[in-house]
């Protein structure tokens, strides 16, 4: 039995045989014709399993060749929800929001039953350019039914000519492609117009 104190020990020595078997103190764990285990090796790699919430993050270190950051808690389901339903309308708030608090960048919020947005989606069906510009400035994720909005028919036609089935894919809401399109007005009319004429949704 390891002694729960000498975790730390254990966590480093299985690293080792990991990421380098040939060199571990129990000998080339990589040669074919060894098929037992050292009573070291043995002992290490069974307290791997009882030690993973240690190992797992030294292992990540090992093989990013850096330190593992932890991680801060959730961010709590009213501020996101607030931040969402900013974005559908009010750019100086958001600016706001995201400034005191950056992860809520990619931040996603579940209305139920599968309808997830995030607040770029939310710009996004409401035909507001200048917060979806914004985020993207910030460096949000999009996808399609943005870029239809922002009249962006290059990516939508590589998109669909790549994927021809996301012509009937729905966004946030169960929103089409073609109603985000009209949301972004004059500048995603040519966008419109190619997604009317392969029947796009």
């Amino acid at each position: 039995m390891v002694d729960g104190s000498n975790h730390s020990g254990v966590a480093t020595y299985v690293v080792r045989l990991v990421t380098n078997p040939r060199t571990s103190a129990g000998g080339d764990l990589m040669d074919p014709d060894r098929s037992v285990l050292s009573r070291r090796d043995f002992v290490a790699l069974g307290a791997a399993s009882g030690a993973a919430i240690v190992v797992a993050p030294a292992l990540a270190a090992a093989q990013s060749g850096g330190t593992v950051k932890a991680k801060k808690p959730p961010l709590q389901g009213e501020l996101v929800n607030e931040f969402v339903r900013a974005a559908h309308a009010d750019l100086p708030k958001v600016k706001e929001m995201l400034a005191k608090e950056p992860a809520l960048l990619n931040a996603t919020w579940d209305w139920g039953g599968g309808d997830f947005e995030m607040a770029i989606g939310g710009a996004g069906h409401m035909g507001r350019r200048d917060i979806a510009l914004f985020l993207i400035e910030q460096g949000a994720r999009f996808d399609v039914f943005v870029a239809a909005m922002l009249g962006r028919l290059d990516l939508v036609k590589a998109a669909l000519e790549t994927h021809p089935n996301l012509k009937t894919s729905r966004g946030p809401h169960g929103i089409s492609l073609s109603a985000h399109a009209k949301a972004g007005g004059e500048d995603a009319k040519a966008v419109l117009e190619y997604l009317q004429s392969i029947g796009a949704e």
